[in-house]
């Protein structure tokens, strides 16, 4: 009897295992970024002056990061002299959150910390950054428009008042 109830224990760990696995949340999936995957060529205005670049989406390390590449050069304007702006963002999964967080770097020395979130349509995907004391707060959105275009808006919000976005620079792109 001893050996029965032993055995009607470990069956019923078994089983409990079995279901505590199933009921855990599902894994990160990297589908919604797919579309953004390419090369791009693109253009905009905003504060820096009007400019016109390129730049690319591609999975890297596996598949287990996405990576984007812009350059973009601004022409000389009202006495400012012509310059280019290179960036570097590391998109990856936070599987301990459940979502995507990315890292952003600039040739002007910027480092900023992003998390990433799809809207419930999958047609607008928005990076915030991390809070940070006495620092701005960085908002850049990527919509993908029935056109085959995406939509490109990246907005500054004051240290003071970190939800109040103003728009930095906007523009569009079309894959290459």
């Amino acid at each position: 009897m001893n050996w029965k109830f032993l055995i009607a224990i470990i069956g019923s760990a078994v089983i409990c295992g079995q279901t505590s696995t199933i009921a855990q949340p599902a894994a990160i999936t990297w589908d919604r970024w797919r579309p953004l995957v390419g090369h791009w060529q693109a253009a905009g205005k905003g504060t820096p002056g009007e400019g016109e670049g390129g730049f690319s989406f591609a999975f890297d390390l596996q598949n287990k990061v996405l990576v984007r590449k812009n350059h973009t050069d601004y022409p000389a304007a009202e006495g400012r002299p012509a310059f280019s702006h290179d960036d570097l963002m590391v998109v990856y999964a936070d599987e301990a959150a459940h979502t995507f967080r990315a890292d952003y770097f600039d040739n002007e020395g910027h480092v900023i910390r992003y998390t990433a979130g799809f809207s419930p349509d999958g047609r607008t995907v928005t990076f915030v950054s991390d809070p940070a004391p006495s620092q701005p707060s960085f908002r850049l959105t990527y919509v993908s428009n029935p056109d085959d275009t995406l939509g490109i808006k990246f907005e500054i919000a004051p240290p003071n008042a970190p939800d109040k976005f103003k728009t930095y620079l906007e523009g569009s792109a079309r894959k290459r």
